[in-house]
């Protein structure tokens, strides 16, 4: 390149009274107390009682964590990490703090002795960050090689509102050092005057100090740093590394 450029058992009623007689002489009404199929549901139901008892230990840890103090009294020497630790709170300090900053202040190293912090809320807090943390789609990974470094190139260059497609940056790449991240060039012009072109697109350190892109390694040998650095230079001054199919 040039130089310019994260419960109870229900009491169960005898069967036996099943009939209730109302009124005097021959004359009776009947009156059914349990109907057949109640009868039915009185047998059946200490199989449904076991299988409450039986699923009754599975409620423990929520009732344990029920127990768990919701507010804490700060005392003399505590610090949020050792109140977060000691607690149990999901989220660490930084999510008790993040609970109780109007009651802390602004510096959560400084807690007084008798100050209440909440550490329900801090709870809520926290399984409300990851519950954020884990809804973040995870970072994308790249292949170290040529097809990888072009690929987190162009990420980065649409972060930045630079141009350029996969195909524009493949084809000067190969022209310029045919994939070699570590080519230099020391023979022409550029080398004569001790700036020699490096790297993937053969970039001058002058040229690359003033197109550097933020994120990326201030190293012209650095694939991406390079491929990055060379496409905003092109985009300043060719519109785009796409118009770029020559010396540039």
């Amino acid at each position: 390149m040039p130089a310019k450029a994260k419960h109870r058992r229900p009491k169960q009623h005898p069967i036996a009274r099943r009939l209730a007689f109302a009124g005097t002489g021959g004359a009776a009404l009947a009156l059914p107390l349990i109907s057949t199929t109640t009868a039915g549901a009185a047998v059946t139901q200490p199989a449904t009682v076991a299988s409450v008892t039986t699923l009754a230990p599975a409620a423990t840890p929520a009732a344990e964590k029920a127990a768990v103090p919701l507010t804490y009294s700060v005392i003399g020497g505590d610090t949020l990490s050792k109140i977060a630790v000691q607690h149990s709170v999901n989220g660490g300090w930084q999510a008790l703090y993040d609970a109780n900053k109007s009651t802390i202040g602004g510096n959560p190293s400084l807690i007084r002795p008798g100050l209440k912090l909440s550490l329900g809320t801090a709870a809520k807090a926290a399984a409300a960050r990851a519950k954020t943390i884990s809804a973040e789609p995870a970072a994308p990974t790249y292949a170290n090689n040529l097809d990888g470094w072009i690929r987190e190139s162009l990420d980065v260059m649409a972060k930045h509102g630079i141009p350029g497609s996969y195909n524009g940056i493949h084809r000067n790449v190969m022209r310029e050092s045919s994939g070699n991240p570590l080519a230099i060039n020391n023979w022409d012009s550029n080398a004569a005057a001790g700036i020699p072109s490096k790297g993937l697109l053969q970039v001058i350190d002058p040229t690359f100090r003033a197109y550097h892109v933020p994120g990326t390694p201030m190293d012209s040998y650095d694939p991406v740093a390079n491929i990055t650095a060379a496409c905003n230079y092109a985009a300043a001054r060719y519109g785009s590394i796409d118009n770029v199919n020559g010396a540039y």
